[in-house]
């Protein structure tokens, strides 16, 4: 049965595929700048621009209804690493247009953004997919997390044009082939 949960686990699972490709980039020391402005759009229109804003405009709230607080514990934790994960998406933004215009010492602190962030989202979804998603699991009824699941659904189709989510998608894996990362290779 699809969850609220397991729709927020499904977008981990992209979210991790990117992060893979950006630590590969970051090994690799890409300097190749569609491939690097294509990484920071797909975490601000995807990873925070889609996933985020479910999980705060639509689960969190939720949660925090329940009995969540919003100043500690679990959803606190997020919101607040949510906001350190933007804060290195700045950093990736801002060195990458000083890289892009012809500052060769601005690749440090993008791929040290890089870094953080991708460091940051490893730990950050796997509090979320055995922690949080789990006591989530334990305390929303079925009811609620249909009618979580069907604001997502309407989220998606009200927020983005047709095909929109799946380009998402196919250029995470375009990504994945070309740094070598996608699960299929190593199948």
């Amino acid at each position: 049965m699809v969850t609220a949960t397991s729709d927020l686990e499904n977008d981990h699972k992209y979210i991790l595929r990117l992060i893979d490709v950006m630590e590969k980039m970051v090994l690799n020391i890409s300097t190749e700048l569609s491939h690097l402005e294509m990484v920071v759009r797909l975490i601000k229109n995807y990873a925070d621009g889609f996933h985020h804003v479910k999980e705060e405009s639509l689960f969190f709230p939720l949660l925090i209804k329940k009995g969540f607080s919003k100043e500690q514990g679990p959803v606190a934790v997020m919101l607040h690493e949510h906001s350190e994960g933007r804060n290195f998406v700045k950093g990736m933004s801002e060195n990458l247009k000083a890289y892009k215009y012809g500052d060769s010492s601005a690749l440090t602190p993008l791929y040290e953004n890089m870094q953080g962030y991708i460091d940051l989202l490893r730990s950050h979804i796997a509090k979320e997919n055995n922690v949080l998603f789990r006591m989530a699991d334990k305390l929303l009824t079925k009811e609620e997390q249909e009618s979580l699941l069907k604001s997502f659904a309407t989220m998606e189709k009200t927020g983005y044009t047709e095909g929109q989510l799946e380009r998402f998608v196919t250029d995470i894996e375009g990504l994945e082939v070309i740094y070598g990362t996608h699960p299929q290779i190593h199948a």
